[in-house]
């Protein structure tokens, strides 16, 4: 039973206002461990019998919908059953009242009447925005369907519905759009300036880690439409082929795709839906594939990327070993030797794209014995100098302010290794003092800085919060790199393309967001919002993750994708 648990799903913990809770959680305890080990619901035969009629449904597009009680538009769900229409619980709670209210009349009902008892139960529910569907029964997510597939059936009625009712505005739209400036393709929402071109991330329950991450990889190019252009991938056959896969988290690992997932989210941000967008299937497939992520609790940003990035270039290596080629960088065979050894076997876009390679010089105090090792990295973890670390703000004057630079020249300066880390000597025949250097032997096409803000004390692992100025421009690498003098002039500039923050104390509360540029304008990407930001806000901001991409030369001679 002990095993088990890790692998379950931890109830939410409260840590912050900006770390949501699901649409409208019932108050009910968690399902027992045995039902949690199944994690499909069994309520859909006697909860889910509507037959997809338009007639049945109210008039206009299903993410306006008002509900029946208190006419809110806000988070409209539709009952399963009886195809009324109500708000979730973190606007009125009708939704949920609506389920309440059935339980008590299914009650009354005589004992006799067993049939009639059980067409009574209106405990499944779909969002209308996000088409995900819930069971106050098991106080979760659906993630099955009923033997006829009507789950599904709804849910693309529903989607249907929503595109018609979005084409018959488009026209309108378009006129306005074509006769306003640039500044005026921005809405006004939530008393924000929110992107129409830009689409939000519903957070599923303390997932603002996956979503900065997300948008951050959304807005490098490179990467990005390496994967839009993939072809999509069906997974099942028969009677599904054709139809959109909704993977259950009962499945066998080998029916899911990380890689399809991922492109489908990719996908679906920035193709102007003022909806966000749900990536609960890719959510789903990370629970699969990668134990440490399962349940709702607060992750670290950074390792879910390395993670993240690792499962991707491991699933189209082993696309490569089953001759699905598609997944291969079409030009591999002009990759270089040094790009090829970055990782182990065949390399892919995460490779080609992040993958560095540092040399790690080692030298014995004792003998001078010189051992040099090559070591591959898709990111480099950069330590904050301690004397630092009081500064907490730009305009703070207690000393200077800590650069980007002063962290990355931290990381490759000479290094007396202490006690605990003595170097085995070969020529000594024992373990020696030694001092340790890093070089960059070569840089990747996207540097992706990781600032270690976090640090173990003796009981608790802390944050600091020091403030690091990084430039938006022309970050220049070339005093980092083993042989400065075989490199052109501009070859060793980098531009910021992306930064994810972190605001809170600790690793495993807060909340993540992200800035990232997209043709030329900076957006903040918070959860399902997105607003338009100046570059003057994006530097002051305290980054936890930056993304830089290698400034192309004028020639235009870089290895395309």
């Amino acid at each position: 039973l002990l095993l088990l648990l890790p692998f379950l799903p931890a109830p939410r913990p409260s840590l912050s206002p900006r770390l949501l809770l699901p649409p409208h959680r019932a108050s009910a305890p968690r399902l027992p461990l045995s039902s949690s080990l199944n994690m499909e619901c069994p309520h859909l035969a006697t909860s889910v019998c509507i037959v997809p009629d338009s007639t049945k449904f109210p008039n206009g597009s299903p993410s306006s919908w008002c509900c029946a009680v208190c006419r809110s538009n806000k988070s409209p769900w539709v009952c399963l059953m009886c195809s009324s229409v109500h708000c979730g619980r973190y606007v009125n709670g009708h939704a949920k009242k609506h389920y309440e209210d059935s339980q008590i009349h299914s009650n009354n009902v005589k004992k006799s009447e067993k049939h009639e008892k059980e067409k009574l139960q209106h405990a499944v529910c779909m969002d209308c925005s996000s088409y995900s569907t819930y069971c106050y029964r098991c106080d979760d997510f659906v993630v099955n369907d009923t033997k006829m597939g009507l789950v599904q059936r709804v849910r693309e009625h529903l989607q249907n519905l929503e595109n018609s009712a979005f084409s018959a505005d488009r026209h309108c739209k378009r006129k306005l759009m074509e006769s306003s400036s640039i500044n005026s393709k921005y809405l006004k929402l939530n008393g924000g300036t929110s992107a129409i071109c830009a689409t939000g991330l519903r957070n599923l329950g303390n997932t603002c880690f996956m979503n900065a991450i997300l948008q951050s990889l959304s807005n490098i190019q490179q990467f990005c439409c390496y994967f839009k252009e993939l072809p999509a991938v069906e997974l099942r056959s028969g009677k599904t082929a054709g139809r959109r896969t909704y993977h259950t988290r009962s499945q066998g690992d080998n029916s899911v795709s990380l890689v399809e997932e991922f492109r489908k989210t990719l996908c679906a941000l920035w193709q102007g839906s003022q909806t966000a967008f749900c990536p609960e299937s890719l959510f789903y497939v990370i629970w699969k594939i990668m134990p440490n992520f399962r349940g709702y609790q607060q992750q670290d940003a950074h390792e879910f990327m390395r993670y993240l990035l690792d499962h991707l270039h491991l699933e189209l290596q082993r696309s490569y070993n089953g001759m699905t080629t598609s997944f291969i960088l079409p030009d591999s065979s002009s990759i270089s030797s040094s790009s090829k050894c970055c990782i182990n076997g065949v390399s892919t876009v995460v490779t080609n794209i992040f993958g560095g390679i540092l040399q790690n010089e080692v030298n014995c105090l004792i003998c001078g014995t010189e051992s040099r090792k090559f070591d591959p990295f898709l990111d480099l973890s950069l330590d904050i100098p301690s004397q630092f670390r009081n500064k907490r703000s730009k305009n703070q004057d207690n000393g200077p302010v800590c650069t980007l630079r002063d962290c990355l020249r931290s990381f490759t300066d000479l290094e007396e290794l202490d006690e605990t880390e003595l170097y085995m000597c070969h020529k000594c025949k024992k373990r020696q003092k030694s001092t340790k250097k890093f070089w960059i032997q070569k840089l990747p096409k996207v540097l992706c800085l990781h600032l270690k803000r976090f640090h173990w004390t003796a009981y608790l692992r802390n944050k600091i919060d020091t403030y690091v100025e990084f430039p938006l421009q022309a970050l220049d690498m070339k005093c980092f790199l083993l042989e400065p003098e075989n490199s052109g002039p501009e070859c060793c500039l980098y531009d910021l393309a992306a930064v994810v923050v972190h605001h809170g104390s600790g690793v495993g509360s807060g909340h993540y967001t992200a800035y990232a540029t997209h043709e030329g304008r900076w957006f903040h990407f918070n959860d399902s919002t997105v607003t338009l930001t100046e570059e003057e806000t994006v530097v002051k901001a305290k980054a936890y993750i930056l993304f830089y991409v290698e400034r192309q030369s004028k020639s235009g001679s870089g290895t395309k994708l």
